[in-house]
C-alpha cells in the first residue's frame, strides 16, 4: 500500500450505532485492521436534538452538547479499532430553499472543519485519505480543508431517490463527483450511472459479516422441524417491496408463515398484509440478535419492485441470507448475474410463489454449502481488499 497517506477520515451521514448492518460501518471496521480510521459520525442538528429530548429519536445528547467526551472506540471484530467522533451540534438547514440553505451550510461546514482539525491534531492525522460516505453536500464544501492526500466519494444509493438527501444532494453530487479523485459505488448499475459523470468510478459491492450470519446455519441444525415453514424478509420494508406480489404469495400460501424482521416504512404493508394470519412483523434487532431469527427461517425473499431505483441496488441482505445457508428467491430488480444458480429469480407473482415452494424444499447439504461458499467469498474482509486496491490506484495516479 502506498505511503502517500497516513490515515483515513470517513465523513459519514449515518450514525455508527443502529439496529441494522450498514455498509460504511462494516467497511471502515475492516479497513481499520490495517489503517488508522477516524469516523465522523452523523451531523446531528437542532431538530435532531429536539426530537431526542422529547424521546422521539435516539441521540447521544451528552456527546453532541459536549457534556461527555465525543469520542467512542469501536471494535467491529478482533483486530479492528475505529475512532468514532461525534461532531458538535449543527443548524437544521435541509428544509430550506437553495440560497439560504447554502449560506447556512457554509456555517455548518466551517464549524465542523474547525472542530475536526483539532481532533486531527490530537489523533496525529496529518495527511489523511478522505472517504466521503454519501454526503456530497458537506463534502463539496470540505474539499481541500483537511490537508487530505485524496478524496473518494463512497456512493451507496441513487441520491435522487434518497428522501433525506435528494432535496439538495442532487444539486451538489454532480459537481462534487467532478472534483473528487474517484467514486466507489456498491452496485454495477450504480457504477455505470456515475461513470457518466466521473470516469474514475469503481464498484465494490456490499459484503456480509460472514462470521456473524453464518452462526445461523449451525443454529438451524440444532432446532427441531418447525410446525410450519417460515419465509423471511430481513431489513427495512418500504416502497421497494412489491406489495401486490407479496400479497399474492401470502394469500395463496396460507400454510407458510411470512416473517418480516425490521422497520416498516411503508404503512400499506402493515395495513394490507397485517390482515392475514400467516404474516408476522418482528421489531428491529441488533445485528448480534439476528442469527437465531434467521435460523428459524426455511427460505428468504427479496421481493423488490423493478424500477430505476431498485436497479441500482445491491442489497446487503442477499449475502446475509446465503451466509445462513438459506435458499433465496428474488425478483430480477437489478444486475444479479453472479448469483445465477444460487438465487432463484422470479418476475411474476405466480412464478415467485412457485419459486418459494421449491426453495422450502431446497435444503440438501450440497446446496447449503454452495450458498455459504458464495457468501464467504463476498465477506466484508474481501470487499475491504477490493477497496484498498482502488485506493492504491488513486494514490498511484
Amino acid at each position: 500500500m502506498s505511503k502517500a497517506f497516513d490515515s483515513i477520515i470517513c465523513i459519514g451521514q449515518t450514525p455508527w450505532e443502529g439496529d441494522f448492518q450498514k455498509a460504511v460501518v462494516q467497511l471502515m471496521g475492516e479497513l481499520s485492521v490495517r489503517h488508522q480510521v477516524l469516523y465522523v459520525d452523523y451531523q446531528y442538528t437542532l431538530k435532531d436534538m429536539a426530537l431526542g429530548l422529547l424521546g422521539k429519536r435516539s441521540i447521544p445528547v451528552g456527546a453532541v452538547l459536549r457534556l461527555t467526551p465525543p469520542f467512542l472506540k469501536k471494535t467491529a471484530h478482533p483486530g479492528s479499532a475505529v475512532s468514532v467522533w461525534i461532531p458538535p451540534l449543527m443548524l437544521s438547514v435541509n428544509w430550506l430553499p437553495a440560497s439560504l440553505h447554502d449560506r447556512l451550510l457554509r456555517w455548518n461546514v466551517a464549524r465542523l472543519v474547525r472542530s475536526l482539525r483539532q481532533v486531527m491534531q490530537q489523533q496525529n492525522l496529518h495527511h489523511p485519505l478522505v472517504i466521503n460516505a454519501f454526503n456530497p453536500v458537506f463534502g463539496l464544501n470540505m474539499l481541500g480543508q483537511l490537508n487530505e492526500s485524496a478524496t473518494i466519494y463512497y456512493c451507496f444509493d441513487e441520491i435522487k431517490m434518497a428522501r433525506w438527501m435528494s432535496r439538495h444532494g442532487s444539486r451538489f453530487e454532480p459537481v462534487y463527483m467532478n472534483r473528487v479523485d474517484a467514486v466507489v459505488t456498491t452496485s454495477e448499475a450504480l457504477r455505470q450511472a456515475k461513470a457518466l459523470q466521473q470516469p474514475a468510478t469503481y464498484c465494490v459491492k456490499n459484503g456480509v459479516n460472514f462470521d456473524l450470519f453464518n452462526q445461523a446455519e449451525a443454529l438451524a441444525r440444532q432446532q427441531p422441524p418447525p410446525k410450519r415453514p417460515v419465509v423471511g424478509y430481513l431489513g427495512t420494508a418500504d416502497n421497494r417491496v412489491d406489495l401486490p406480489l407479496v400479497t399474492y404469495c401470502v394469500s395463496t400460501m396460507p400454510d407458510v408463515l411470512f416473517r418480516f424482521v425490521g422497520e416498516v416504512h411503508e404503512p400499506r404493508l402493515r395495513e394490507q398484509l397485517g390482515a392475514y394470519p400467516n404474516v408476522e412483523f418482528v421489531a428491529p434487532r441488533q445485528p448480534a440478535s439476528l442469527p437465531p431469527l434467521l435460523a428459524g427461517m426455511q427460505a428468504a425473499m427479496i421481493p423488490f419492485v423493478c424500477n430505476a431505483h431498485t436497479y441500482t441496488i445491491y442489497p446487503l441482505k442477499i449475502n446475509e441470507y446465503l451466509a445462513a445457508g438459506l435458499p433465496v428467491v428474488a425478483t430480477p430488480f437489478s444486475i444479479l448475474d453472479e448469483f445465477v444458480g444460487i438465487v432463484a429469480l422470479a418476475d411474476t407473482p405466480e412464478a415467485f410463489a412457485q419459486a418459494l415452494r421449491h426453495a422450502l424444499t431446497d435444503h440438501s447439504p450440497a446446496r447449503i454449502a454452495e450458498r455459504v461458499a458464495m457468501a464467504k467469498a463476498n465477506s466484508w474482509a474481501h470487499r475491504a481488499e477490493e477497496f484498498e486496491a482502488i485506493i492504491e490506484q488513486v494514490m498511484s495516479a
